[in-house]
């Protein structure tokens, strides 16, 4: 069927449309235009935003530990590294341990190693420790490295005590004697959160060697039998209460130090005799002060004696005004003192003459 058009319709000069309706025709286009290419560029910087976690997802997806690209995203908006989360849920998935996404984010966000709890639960599961994930998160979040307690768990670790040097001892017999152990531990899973450190079992087994040491009467007991001391040392279990089990407790050295006893008994005659000769200075000024009061005591009573010859003129010159002593018999006393004194005289020189004869 065919459409025909009339002569006249066709003999009709053209005319052209009006000038508004091509402008409004031109501004739907450049609307249309603007709209499409804003989407584009969204579509654009989606895609591009979305490259950055396909990889993962791709990878996670091919280590049968599939994480959808929301729950990637929504990981980078929350601050949690999408590549740690992954790697460490494909390598639980791998290992045969099942270990929530949302786990591992609230561990990450905790500020714990998500990647060395993973690696020590592998590690723990293949050693049949039985530990599960909530205890080895508690265990890092504690500050301690968590894959490394599992390794000393199944390989256990030798410590030195003390780290540096000997721990000196003394016998009954007052010698010294210098021993280094080595102690053989284990890790505690179970003790781990609370439990003391390295440093506890150190100062432990040091005080056990001192009171092992010191129970011996002599030395001589102690270079026989070291063994004695990882003995007495053991019994006293001192790995109560440490995130460790002590296994063995091996004496590596042990040496004789300084006779102790004959030099604090030296010492403590020394002393003794520096009590001694302070007592003996005290006594002596004691007996010097004494000396002196004695001396201080003669003086006083010689000047009581000169007090009281002062008054024995006053005494004759009071009887002779009185009457009571007669001018002769005060010559008379003159005569007999002089004649005291005379014969006082000649004796002292007799006995100077005789003294230099002999």
């Amino acid at each position: 069927m065919s459409t025909s058009i009339p002569a006249q319709a066709l003999l009709q000069p053209f005319s052209p449309a009006p000038a508004g309706l091509i402008l409004a025709a031109d501004g739907d286009d450049n609307t249309v235009f603007i709209v499409v290419g804003i989407l584009l560029l969204l579509f654009l910087v989606l895609v591009i935003f979305l490259l950055k976690f396909l990889n993962l997802w791709i990878q996670a997806y091919l280590s049968k530990a599939p994480v959808s690209l929301v729950t990637l995203v929504g990981m980078q908006l929350r601050k949690v590294n999408p590549g740690t989360i992954v790697r460490a849920k494909i390598s639980a998935v791998q290992a045969g341990i099942t270990i929530g996404v949302q786990d591992l984010e609230a561990h990450f966000l905790a500020g714990g190693n998500v990647i060395n709890v993973v690696r020590a639960l592998i590690a723990a599961d293949r050693a049949k420790l039985g530990l599960d994930f909530r205890r080895a998160a508690a265990i890092d979040l504690a500050g301690r490295n968590v894959l490394e307690a599992v390794q000393t768990s199944v390989n256990p670790r030798v410590i030195d005590c003390p780290t540096q040097g000997k721990v000196a001892a003394m016998a009954r017999n007052g010698i010294q004697v210098l021993a280094r152990a080595r102690v053989t531990v284990r890790a505690n899973i179970d003790r781990l959160v609370g439990g003391a450190t390295e440093e506890t079992i150190i100062a432990r087994v040091g005080e056990g060697i001192v009171s092992s040491i010191g129970s011996s009467n002599t030395h001589n007991d102690v270079l026989e039998n070291p063994d004695a001391i990882s003995r007495k040392v053991l019994e006293r279990g001192l790995d109560a209460g440490t995130a460790f089990e002590i296994l063995s407790i091996d004496i590596a050295d042990v040496d004789v130090g300084d006779n102790i006893g004959s030099r604090l008994q030296a010492d403590q005659a020394e002393a003794d005799k520096r009590v001694a000769q302070a007592k003996a200075e005290e006594r002596r000024a004691m007996a010097v002060a004494a000396e002196q009061e004695q001396t201080a005591a003669v003086v006083a009573n010689r000047a009581k004696v000169v007090l009281a010859e002062a008054e024995v003129p006053l005494a004759i010159a009071e009887a002779l005004k009185s009457g009571n002593l007669g001018v002769m018999d005060y010559y008379r006393l003159r005569n007999i003192d002089s004649d005291t004194k005379m014969r006082s005289e000649i004796a002292r020189g007799e006995g100077a003459s005789s003294e230099g004869d002999s």
